[in-house]
């Protein structure tokens, strides 16, 4: 018997009736040979630290760092688990055979590993790895089934990745929680959600000290067109009204006219990331809000797996798109014309080098039914980008006009579409409001060089404006490629490598800022609060709040992932890494936090739906936190006046009488 464990219920089902396992079990399909099992997530979990050493279930700084001789996983304590694990367990203990139909990405080859692990499987396993789950797809992915062998190297980056974060989670958690947290509330540290917040912190903290200075700039009309002054801006305004007084009374003449032919090509596919921040940007959608539409899609089949980082096709995909555009019958007056002739093959879109597991986010040429209005706003994004990429790419003139009074020079450019090209497959809907306004689309008189005439100059007092605060879309961005924010494309792609965090898990590292209370939203303004504020000023360990180093790591994972570092050197660095990390807490002088409490209005209690998974470590903090007696004796980590004294409840200071309010519960 072939035993197929799918990722969730409904994907097994699609699995079953394609395998022709019509005979539903307790917990199962079977059928044909087959038996077609589900997990629903995270069956397994890493163990717990009591569960490796009793001592470890009392919160104390001296049982830190807590750094298990090996690993272990258990089951997840929940009555529908169980009972679907002792499903799984019965079949696959007698199976002949079994095929991994997990989610075809790193978390979905950790779940199912760990899954098969803990069901004792001895036998043969291969792997069903497909990129969308329409029929053909699951038939074609039957028919070239991978032996599990060739996803060693994705499952040790899986493993590796949640041991770092269980290392570095448990430790630094419970160091700033004791630490800091004056019994109230637990200080979640990660390794990815700490710099993401030490983003938005510093961000915030430069609009606050940023002092605006003022600054002038000279322009003048000629014939209702604009021109800068080529200088550019005026430090003071006696320079700039100097350069005013000569050119007020002086003609503008035309020195240059310089018009130049441009192509501009489509927007390219859609990655995860791309996508969220347009979602964002155009909707308003949160990106978790984005990752759970683009993930209905994919179970209604509509479009192709959405967790991905590439925004480019693998070559095979080429032959199917004619059937894929011919599908998508909504937009046939913007496919037909394609259909007519030969469907362009370009290396802007096409590119193997380009794809490792999976490729952009496209549809599947199942016609969309039953969407709602939010998916079908996703879904009509998703598929103009993928038609947008076959037409022909914008023609555009670029005009630059120079002009001169006086011996000082200005300069005005403007854009013309000459042949629209992709931009209509959008019809307007491309850009944003803020985007349109930035536009230089607008067509220039036709200026003559030599010509001159009268003109108005003006000197304009401006301020210089601190940067703005994150938003999802930019945060995003900014996760993409560790804090270094960049509008081009191909250098995006190049600084992706050392991004913080994965595309599939950025929403959730997001949810988690706001449910944590270390930031709120304002419109859509990431704030940070003052609990947030103090945790990243308090860190003064740069392993745990730099984007940077975090996108070091992300790198080694990466290329654990392609084979190319190896997991055993990767897991002894991140130990040195929590030891030091621990090490330097522990030295660190104490800093009185402020506990906000969250208000009720913040959207991330209203977006209370959302759930992502969280470390097990945080809760019931307060049963945990036990007497920590070492702290007896010592001086008042406050005011350094008193020592500290153990009451009934909590510690507090010898010099409480004279105003020092230090305490910290148990």
């Amino acid at each position: 018997m072939k035993v197929c464990i799918a990722e969730k219920p409904s994907v097994a089902k699609d699995i079953a009736q394609i395998l022709g396992a019509n005979q539903r079990k307790d917990g199962y399909f079977e059928g044909n040979g087959y038996q077609v099992t589900w997990t629903f997530g995270h069956l397994c979990t890493l163990k717990e630290p009591h569960e490796y050493t009793p001592d470890w279930k009392a919160w104390r700084l001296n049982y830190l760092p807590m750094i298990p001789p090996r690993f272990g996983i258990k089951l997840i304590e929940n009555s529908g688990i169980e009972k679907q694990f002792k499903a799984i367990e019965s079949i696959v203990q007698k199976a002949d055979e079994v095929i991994n139909c997990g989610d075809a990405g790193q978390e979905g080859e950790l779940i199912q590993r760990w899954v098969l692990q803990k069901a004792g499987c001895k036998c043969p396993i291969k792997r069903l790895w497909i990129s969308s789950l329409t029929e053909e797809a699951i038939k074609e992915g039957f028919a070239k089934l991978k032996d599990e062998k060739e996803f060693q190297h994705l499952y040790e980056a899986g493993l590796s990745r949640a041991i770092g974060d269980w290392l570095l989670g448990m430790n630094a958690t419970r160091l700033y929680t004791i630490k800091y947290g004056q019994g109230k509330q637990v200080l979640s540290i990660g390794r990815v959600q700490t710099p993401t917040l030490a983003l938005i912190v510093n961000r915030h903290l430069e609009i606050e000290n940023f002092n605006p200075e003022p600054y002038w700039e000279l322009k003048t009309i000629y014939r209702d067109t604009t021109f800068s002054v080529t200088k550019g801006r005026f430090s003071t305004q006696e320079e700039g009204q100097a350069f005013l007084e000569q050119v007020r009374n002086a003609e503008f003449e035309i020195t240059d006219v310089t018009k130049k032919a441009g192509n501009e090509f489509a927007p390219r596919l859609f990655d995860l990331t791309s996508l969220q921040v347009e979602c964002n940007k155009k909707f308003g959608y949160s990106a978790d809000e984005t990752l759970k539409l683009i993930q209905s899609l994919y179970e209604k089949k509509v479009t192709t797996y959405p967790r991905v980082d590439t925004t480019f096709l693998s070559e095979d995909i080429y032959p199917k798109i004619p059937n894929i555009l011919k599908g998508i019958k909504d937009y046939e007056a913007l496919t037909a014309p394609l259909l007519q002739g030969k469907i362009p093959k370009s290396k802007k879109v096409f590119d193997n080098a380009k794809v490792t597991d999976h490729h952009a986010i496209i549809p599947t040429g199942v016609h969309p039914n039953n969407l709602t209005a939010e998916e079908h706003k996703v879904f009509d994004m998703v598929a103009r980008r993928f038609i947008a990429v076959f037409y022909p790419d914008c023609k555009i003139s670029t005009t630059t006009v120079l002009g001169e009074v006086d011996s000082i020079e200005f300069k005005v450019t403007g854009k013309q579409i000459l042949v629209p090209g992709w931009r209509v497959v959008f019809g307007g809907k491309e850009k944003t409001e803020e985007e349109k306004e930035a536009d230089d689309e607008w067509v220039l008189p036709d200026f003559v060089k030599g010509e001159r005439g009268p003109h108005e100059p003006d000197l304009a007092e401006k301020w210089t404006q601190p940067p703005k605060e994150y938003t999802e879309a930019t945060l995003l961005r900014a996760m993409e490629t560790a804090g270094k924010l960049v509008d081009n494309e191909e250098l995006r792609d190049a600084l992706k490598e050392n991004g913080i965090g994965r595309p599939s898990t950025r929403a959730a590292i997001i949810e988690t800022l706001f449910k944590r209370n270390y930031m709120r939203k304002e419109r859509k303004n990431l704030i940070p609060t003052q609990t947030g504020i103090d945790l990243i000023q308090t860190i003064q360990d740069d392993m745990l709040k730099s984007a940077e180093l975090t996108g070091v790591w992300e790198k080694k994972l990466r290329e654990i992932e392609r084979g190319i570092y190896d997991a055993k050197l990767f897991m002894e660095e991140l130990k040195e890494m929590v030891t030091q990390v621990v090490l330097n807490g522990k030295n660190a002088a104490y800093k009185q936090f402020s506990i906000e409490e969250k208000k009720p209005e913040e959207p991330a209690k209203k977006e209370k739906q959302t759930k992502p998974r969280v470390k097990k470590e945080v809760k019931d903090s307060k049963a945990t936190l036990v007497p920590n007696d070492e702290l007896i004796g010592k001086p008042c980590p406050a005011c350094g006046k008193g020592t500290v004294l153990k009451g009934k409840t909590a510690y507090g200071c010898s010099d409480w009488k004279n105003g020092c309010a230090w305490r910290l519960d148990f």
